[in-house]
C-alpha cells in the first residue's frame, strides 16, 4: 500500500499529495491556473453527464455565450460589479507585434480597443443583454438555459479544484414572468444539486440560505448546499440565486403579460464548478489515495493477473477477458491491466491510489480452485469468491459501496455537529471542527465580528430544522433561529 503524508498530520499536504499522484491535476506556468488530467477530467466528465441530463429533465437546454463581456455591460448592475470588480481580468489590446531588437513580440500600442473586454467572471450580463432581444411576450417566458463554460476570477491564493484563477463550471440562467416562477425555479436548482451530491457524490448536505454579507453580487437571495470535509471545515458546494428584476431592469428587459401590461421580468441563476472535485476528494479519500463513489468512478472495476509466464497469462486473459465481456454488458466501465511493464504490486497501489471501487486479481492458483481475489476500496477488505459468483457480487458491490461511502460521510458530519448556547461553548467548539449550530441576532455587525473572531462564517440559515427563537450568543439579543456557522474552503 502507498502511503500518503495522514491526514491528521498534514491535512494540506494530504489533499496536495494526492491530487498529483491521483494523477488528477498539476499547476500550470500560467499562474493560477490548473492542467486538468485525463483521469481527472474523466469524474469531471462524469460529473458533468449526470447533471446535464438533471437539467435537461427539469426542462433545461444548454447553449454558449461569449467568453467576452464588454466593460459597459458589467457597469450596469451596480452590485455585481462592485462584487465582481477587484477578480476581473481585462483585455485591452488585440494584437501584438515583433519587438524593435527581434527578440519577441510586444503589444501593438496602435491596436487599443475602443471598449476594454472582461474575461467572463461570470455570465449573467451578457446573457441578460441577450434576453432584451429575445424576450418581449409572455409567450416568450419562460427561458431555461444552461451554459457549460469556463471563467476566469483573478485568484491571489489558490489551490488545485478547490480555488482557481480559471476553472470550469455550468451556469444556469433562467428568466420567468413572474416572482413566485423565479423562487420556484431558485429552490428546484438547488434540490438537484442536493440529490446529485447525495446520490452520486455520496456527500450529505445541507440545504440553506445565505446571509446578506455572503450574498451572490446582484442577487436579492442566495441558497446554498454546504457539505463538511474530514478536516472539519465546511465547503459551498454549489448556489442557486434569485436575482428578482435586478438584472431584468438593468438592462431593460420588459414582456407584455396577457393583459397587455409592460413588466420587467424575474430572474434566477445557478451554478456548480471543478470546485466539486475538491469536495469529493476530501470528503471520502483516505491515507492510501482516492475513494471514489462508483456512480462517478471512471473505472469501476480493473482485473489484475497475477502469473510467471506467457502461458499462464494467456490462460488467465482467456477467463479475465470473458468476465471482463461480462461486466461491461451488466453497465460497468473495466480495465483488464495486462502490462508486463510493471509487477502486481505497483498496480494494486496505483488502483488504490486512484479510488477504483472494485480490483479483482486472478492467478494460477484461483484458475484451478476456480475462485478470485475480490478487493473493495472503500474498506480495503478482500475476500475469495467463486468465479460463477463474481459478477452478481460486483454488482451488488456498487450499491453497497455507494451507500457506505455516504453513510460513513453522514455519521462523520453527525459526530462532529455541535449546538451551543454562549460565546465560550461557540468558540471550543468551532476549533473543534464541524458544523455548529448557534443563535444569531441577524445583523451583519455581529456576524463579522464572529468572524475575525474565532474565523468562522455563517454557513447558511438553515431551510430545514430546529426554528425554536433564543438569544444571539455573542449580544444576547433576540434570534428567530439557529444558523449553522463553521470555518470553511
Amino acid at each position: 500500500m502507498a502511503k500518503l503524508t495522514s491526514r491528521e498530520g498534514n491535512y494540506s499536504q494530504w489533499y496536495n499529495e494526492l491530487v498529483a499522484k491521483a494523477d488528477l491535476a498539476e499547476n500550470s506556468d500560467v499562474r493560477g491556473c490548473m492542467v486538468i488530467k485525463p483521469y481527472g477530467y474523466s469524474i469531471w466528465e462524469k460529473m458533468q453527464g449526470a447533471l446535464d441530463k438533471m437539467f435537461k429533465d427539469t426542462g433545461h437546454s444548454n447553449a454558449y455565450f461569449p467568453l467576452f463581456i464588454p466593460k459597459s455591460y458589467l457597469s450596469k448592475e451596480a452590485n455585481h460589479v462592485e462584487g465582481f470588480a477587484k477578480e476581473c481580468a481585462v483585455v485591452t489590446h488585440y494584437r501584438l507585434k515583433a519587438s524593435e531588437d527581434g527578440k519577441g513580440v510586444v503589444v501593438d500600442p496602435e491596436a487599443k480597443l475602443e471598449e476594454e473586454l472582461i474575461v467572463r467572471p461570470t455570465s449573467e450580463t451578457i446573457i441578460w443583454n441577450s434576453y432584451k432581444k429575445w424576450i418581449q411576450s409572455y409567450r416568450d417566458l419562460p427561458i431555461l438555459l444552461n451554459q457549460w463554460a469556463n471563467v476566469v476570477r483573478w485568484e491571489m491564493r489558490t489551490r488545485l479544484f478547490l480555488r482557481t484563477a480559471e476553472f470550469l463550471w455550468q451556469e444556469g440562467h433562467t428568466a420567468h414572468a413572474t416572482k413566485d416562477e423565479a423562487v420556484e425555479e431558485t429552490e428546484r436548482m438547488l434540490g438537484v444539486y442536493a440529490k446529485f451530491a447525495e446520490e452520486f457524490m455520496a456527500m450529505p448536505v445541507i440545504q440553506g440560505i445565505k446571509t446578506e454579507s455572503e450574498r451572490f453580487a446582484g442577487a436579492l437571495e442566495t441558497y446554498c448546499i454546504e457539505a463538511l470535509m474530514q478536516d472539519g471545515k465546511a465547503l459551498q458546494a454549489g448556489t442557486s440565486h434569485f436575482l428578482g428584476q435586478n438584472f431584468a431592469k438593468a438592462f431593460d428587459v420588459k414582456y407584455t403579460t396577457k393583459e397587455g401590461k409592460q413588466e420587467y421580468v424575474w430572474a434566477t441563476s445557478w451554478g456548480v464548478s471543478t470546485r466539486l472535485m475538491g469536495a469529493l476528494i476530501m470528503a471520502h479519500s483516505d491515507d492510501y489515495g482516492l475513494v471514489l463513489p462508483p456512480k462517478l468512478a471512471p473505472i469501476h472495476v480493473v482485473i489484475v493477473p497475477i502469473y510467471k509466464g506467457e502461458e499462464q497469462l494467456a490462460q488467465i486473459s482467456e477467463y479475465a477477458n470473458k468476465l471482463k465481456t461480462e461486466l461491461q454488458d451488466n453497465g460497468l466501465s473495466v480495465k483488464f491491466d495486462n502490462r508486463d511493464t510493471h509487477k502486481p504490486g505497483f498496480k494494486f497501489a496505483e488502483y488504490e491510489m486512484k479510488g477504483v471501487p472494485v480490483r479483482i486479481a486472478i492467478g494460477p492458483k484461483d484458475l484451478e480452485k476456480g475462485t478470485v481475489e475480490l478487493a473493495r476500496r472503500d474498506t480495503l477488505e478482500k475476500s475469495f469468491i467463486d468465479q460463477g459468483q463474481v459478477v452478481e457480487r460486483v454488482m451488488s458491490l456498487m450499491t453497497e459501496i455507494q451507500e457506505n461511502i455516504y453513510q460513513k460521510a453522514f455519521d462523520f458530519r453527525e459526530s462532529t455537529t455541535k449546538t451551543v448556547d454562549d460565546y465560550d461553548a461557540f468558540k471550543v467548539a468551532v476549533e473543534e471542527g464541524g458544523f455548529v449550530h448557534a443563535h444569531w441576532d441577524g445583523t451583519v455587525e455581529t456576524e463579522e465580528r464572529i468572524k475575525l473572531e474565532t474565523k468562522a462564517t455563517i454557513r447558511c440559515i438553515p431551510m430545514e430544522g430546529n426554528t425554536d427563537s433564543g438569544k444571539c450568543i455573542l449580544t444576547g439579543s433576540p434570534s428567530k433561529q439557529r444558523v449553522i456557522f463553521a470555518k470553511s474552503y
